[in-house]
């Protein structure tokens, strides 16, 4: 089944639960960076000075992916509960997510242009489901 063949309010949940996954997604190089240079456990936030600079992006990368994600959750939660159900909306979702995912690869991968791009696309995507939520209630 694809994901457009969900109801488009199960796409909204989905979607929220996939950009908490994709806030710790470059996490996971930090570890692994971390990892490989030693872990200190006793002082965890003094490693980021020695890690290596995709690690340092990756940790950018996932402390924006917080940010992204508060603004996206209340715009794909005002879609549910007002009962926006259109194709607009669900692409809306998706296309956030999408861009989400892309935003910390093109971070990492130190695009910048790219990555600027992944963020409009993003923060466009949950303007659009506040205009949608608002407009289903006008």
């Amino acid at each position: 089944m694809s994901i457009l063949q969900l109801p488009i309010p199960e796409i909204f949940l989905y979607s929220i639960a996939a950009a908490a996954i994709l806030i710790y997604a470059p996490f996971l190089l930090v570890a692994y960076a971390r990892a490989q240079i030693g872990y200190d456990i006793s002082a965890p936030r003094a490693m980021f000075d020695k890690l290596p600079l995709y690690a340092q992006r990756a940790t950018w990368a996932h402390q924006n992916s917080f940010e992204a994600f508060m603004i996206f959750v209340a715009a794909a939660l005002m879609a549910y509960v007002t009962g926006v159900d259109s194709s607009m909306g669900a692409m809306a979702a998706i296309a956030f997510i999408t861009a989400r995912l892309l935003y910390s690869i093109f971070y990492i991968l130190n695009i910048p242009l790219l990555r600027s791009l992944m963020f409009g696309i993003g923060s466009f995507s949950s303007a659009t489901l506040f205009y949608l939520s608002i407009m289903q209630q006008g």
